[in-house]
């Protein structure tokens, strides 16, 4: 049989409660600080400056590329160790295309800091070539105007040393 004249060990009382429950909130108000402050400190999320614009213009960026569709061209973008960006254009027949005029925009993927422009020179064959300055991670935009007035562009992210 059990004693029933001994009291428990521990006896769980109002203060014991107390502290139970200002600890719990305590923890769950300290992360939530914690969270927030990460949140506001890192990425917003917003890819454009002006995403209402752009999707009111996304009927014409549509047209565009059905447009560049249509030319057949194709284009590769490398970028090399020695800070070199290379862009190749071809036709259908897989020839390339010469003659252009091409603009290179290079923007870091999370902000716009450090944004560059590079004019690409014709080297023949269809290729055309920048120096660069590419350590990192970089979104590459390429505008190629055609001498009939032809518009391609294309688009990669590099990373260079």
């Amino acid at each position: 049989m059990t004693d029933m004249t001994q009291p428990p060990r521990f006896t769980i009382k109002g203060h014991h409660v107390l502290i139970a429950f200002v600890l719990f909130f305590g923890v769950i108000a300290a992360l939530d600080g914690l969270f927030i402050s990460l949140a506001l400190r890192t990425f917003s999320g917003q890819v454009a400056k002006n995403p209402y614009e752009a999707g009111l213009l996304y009927d014409r960026t549509l047209e565009t590329r059905a447009i560049q569709a249509k030319l057949g061209w194709t284009a590769t973008l490398a970028a090399s160790e020695t800070g070199v960006l290379e862009l190749v254009v071809t036709d259908r027949a897989g020839k390339g295309v010469d003659g252009l005029s091409v603009e290179a925009t290079l923007k870091r993927p999370a902000t716009d800091d450090g944004a560059q422009t590079a004019t690409l020179k014709g080297l023949g064959d269809g290729r055309y070539s920048a120096d660069a300055s590419l350590s990192g991670a970089w979104d590459i935009t390429v505008i190629a105007n055609g001498p009939q007035g032809e518009r391609f562009e294309a688009g990669r992210r590099v990373v260079g040393s």
